[in-house]
């Protein structure tokens, strides 16, 4: 009699020849008969070795907690039956919750309150020095300044003129570099071509402050240059 297949489908049969049996495949052809050598075990028929120790420690959990049960039943009844005075079971581990009267709240609130108008005052204290000190330090630096103010002379009219004529002077002289650039061809940036419309006004600035386009002073009508 043959015995049972294994998990690889082979079957011993009365003589204890080992063989695979033959099959029909799904499009409906014959899937022969395979002859199994002796001694040959297939790598589905191998048992895997478990160790009992680690199965139980990782199915601990799927009976569930041991006690939890009669635990919740317990609470479930006593639930119902419980006063005003009930006491709450202790959890093992727990911290206690200390209990506090109205005398001992308002107390604690009246010494908060204390310590913050103490901080209060004293960061007041604090500000009021600072800004006492930087009016002192303001005040100090200030003073060698106004009496330098009032001890330096006031500028000559010519040559605060001559000071401006210059530097228009200057700006005028960049000016015609740049039209003259432009005239050859050469590309300029926008802030380049302002300042190239600029030179008619910079000729009047000059000629207001009575110079010409070389920054020198004009000469008056009617006085004659000798050499």
């Amino acid at each position: 009699m043959a015995s049972q297949p294994t998990n690889a489908g082979i079957i011993t049969d009365a003589a204890g020849v080992r063989h695979i049996p033959e099959s029909t495949r799904a499009d409906g052809s014959t899937r022969r008969a395979i002859r199994i050598r002796p001694g040959y075990q297939p790598p589905e028929d191998v048992a895997l070795y478990r160790n009992r120790t680690a199965e139980n420690f990782r199915n601990r959990l799927k009976a569930g907690v041991p006690g939890a049960e009669a635990a919740a039943s317990s609470s479930v009844g006593t639930a119902g039956t419980a006063g005003p005075s009930a006491k709450s079971p202790s959890v093992p581990g727990a911290t206690p919750v200390s209990s506090t009267t109205p005398a001992d709240t308002s107390a604690t609130n009246k010494n908060a309150k204390r310590r913050e108008a103490r901080k209060k005052a004293a960061t007041n204290t604090d500000k009021t020095d600072k800004t006492d000190k930087v009016e002192k330090e303001v005040k100090t630096e200030s003073a060698p300044l106004a009496g330098a103010a009032i001890a330096a002379p006031a500028e000559d009219p010519q040559a605060e003129r001559e000071k401006k004529a210059r530097g228009l002077k200057k700006k005028l002289k960049q000016a015609k570099e740049l039209k003259s650039k432009r005239d050859d061809g050469e590309a300029l940036l926008p802030e380049q071509i302002a300042k190239v419309i600029r030179i008619n006004e910079l000729v009047r600035e000059l000629d207001a402050l009575g110079f010409d386009t070389e920054g020198e002073p004009k000469t008056k009508a009617g006085e004659d240059k000798t050499t």
